[in-house]
């Protein structure tokens, strides 16, 4: 079984959303790393040397390759990323091994088999 790495930077309060999209959509869990900070075409706002940009969170998905489309576009859908600047973005990344998802492996099989 082939697996894909999802990185989602979105802001914080639409964090719980893009998670349950992508449960939802077949992921089996995610890991969220809170406080991240990023910059996009506009630079951040300050106001005496304070950071006045809303927390972004940083949420990794480890997701199986034939779900990793559908998953991605529900984020995208869930994060409004096309419908406003600055919302977020989402992308996957070939995973060439994992160690630990063998439990995930035994329920996911099933899962990819009837998409197949």
């Amino acid at each position: 079984m082939h697996f894909k790495l999802i990185v989602v930077l979105i802001d914080d309060d639409k964090t719980n959303d893009v998670v349950e999209a992508a449960r939802n959509a077949g992921a089996t869990g995610s890991t969220v790393i809170n406080q991240a900070r990023g910059e996009g075409l506009q630079k951040s706002r300050t106001f005496f040397g304070l950071n006045l940009e809303i927390q972004r969170d940083v949420v990794l998905l480890l997701v199986e390759e034939h779900l990793s489309r559908s998953i991605l576009e529900s984020i995208a859908e869930v994060g409004e990323f096309d419908d406003k600047s600055g919302a977020g973005i989402a992308f996957q990344i070939d995973v060439e091994d994992a160690l630990g998802v063998r439990h995930q492996i035994a329920e996911l099989t099933h899962v990819v088999e009837e998409e197949l």
